[in-house]
């Protein structure tokens, strides 16, 4: 199909970009925005992209109906490939991870729910959810941070993005008693993967236009693996004269985000970090069901939830707020260069929002999954962008 493999070029292009300028070229060239028009009429006579959907556990099944029922009424050419994959609920093996990852290969685009991790060990150490992730490379999670209009917390106006290596450090899953009562746990740290997610976060700055990089560690303690981290950092640092580059110490880090979390722009950190700073990020906007998430490799693209929370106690209440969804699910349109649909369901969500007439309980109101879907579809129309 000549628009996903359009689609598939050019998130090669974004991700291994060979020089700094290189995002900012693609983004803003006359050829990019032709392209980009091409293949929306293609898909108009070819059919709906195909995009591989994992529904995962808590209220990710809600969640996912709430973008199949909003895609619908948007008229969305999307075809989702349904795949279950569950730790807890028996619905994981060998065979199932192998099927989701053939559709993930052949789609390249995926949205996801969050897929539980038990905590008790049965022989295997590596979650199915972080073996998706390495089988495919998805080495940079990028979370944005923004405040949504109309709805007031601590931290108002509120717009910084936060990138995190996903596929080593502590979330290695290398762990063995080296003596009894004596566990070893294994932190990975490369300088490959250290420089590449560097560079994909000054891409990024670059791309968007933001000025400030933040590098966020613990190089005080662990000087040689945070230590390594931090020095290719420095190292990409300098092929990006125009953009500020700072570091942080992460205890540090965290006080600033909830004392004055304005003075970031975009933060750079390895695994562990980045799984405790979006999270706190995200509380600081309104939680885990407003937040949306991505995750990268040089081939596919991952749409979820920014803060990775199965929300199990919501589970069948109807209860849960499917903003941060909707919002993947709009991200997923634009990657895909569907920008009209883009914008219509993101406008919706945020018109929704802004009106505050329709409030689910994480928000401060009463509202169900079912009311908050409703009233999303009901402000849906059609986008001049």
């Amino acid at each position: 199909m000549a628009a996903l493999s359009g689609v598939r070029w050019l998130t090669r292009a974004l991700v291994a970009a060979p020089n700094p300028g290189a995002w900012r070229n693609l983004g803003t060239s006359a050829v990019a925005h032709a392209a980009s028009r091409s293949q929306a009429e293609d898909m108009r006579v070819e059919g709906a992209f195909p995009v591989t959907m994992l529904p995962g556990d808590g209220v990710g099944p809600e969640l996912m109906h709430a973008v199949k029922e909003v895609f619908k009424a948007a008229s969305v050419p999307v075809e989702f490939q349904e795949h279950h994959l569950s730790e807890v609920q028996n619905m994981a093996s060998e065979e199932k991870l192998e099927q989701v990852l053939s559709s993930m290969k052949e789609n390249k685009v995926a949205i996801i729910g969050k897929i539980h991790t038990p905590m008790e060990y049965k022989g295997e150490l590596a979650s199915y959810d972080m073996r998706l992730r390495r089988k495919l490379d998805l080495f940079a999670n990028v979370v944005h941070v923004k405040s949504l209009p109309g709805y007031k917390t601590r931290h108002n106006n509120l717009d910084l993005v936060i990138i995190r290596e996903q596929t080593e450090g502590e979330y290695s899953s290398l762990e063995h008693e080296s003596a009894r009562g004596v566990i070893e746990c294994l932190k990975i740290v490369t300088r490959t993967k250290s420089q590449r997610i560097a560079k994909f976060a000054f891409d990024y700055a670059t791309k968007k236009g933001r000025g400030k990089v933040t590098a966020v560690h613990k190089a005080n303690i662990m000087k040689l693996g945070d230590g390594l981290f931090l020095q290719c950092c420095e190292e990409v640092a300098e092929l990006y004269p125009k953009i500020k580059f700072e570091t942080m110490i992460i205890d540090n880090c965290c006080m600033q985000l909830v004392q004055n979390p304005y003075q970031f722009d975009v933060l750079v950190m390895p695994n562990l970090y980045g799984n405790i700073i979006d999270n706190l990020a995200a509380g600081l906007v309104g939680g885990a069901g407003v937040v949306p998430g991505e995750s990268y490799s040089a081939e596919y693209a991952v749409f979820e939830t920014g803060a990775r929370h199965p929300f199990a106690q919501a589970v069948g209440r109807n209860i849960a707020n499917p903003t941060a969804m909707l919002l993947s699910a709009s991200n997923m349109l634009r990657h895909l260069n569907l920008e009209y649909h883009s914008n219509m369901i993101a406008d919706a969500v945020k018109k929704v929002i802004k009106v505050g007439k329709v409030r689910t309980r994480d928000m401060g109101g009463y509202s169900t999954t079912t009311d908050f879907i409703k009233s999303v579809i009901g402000h849906l129309h059609p986008h001049g962008g």
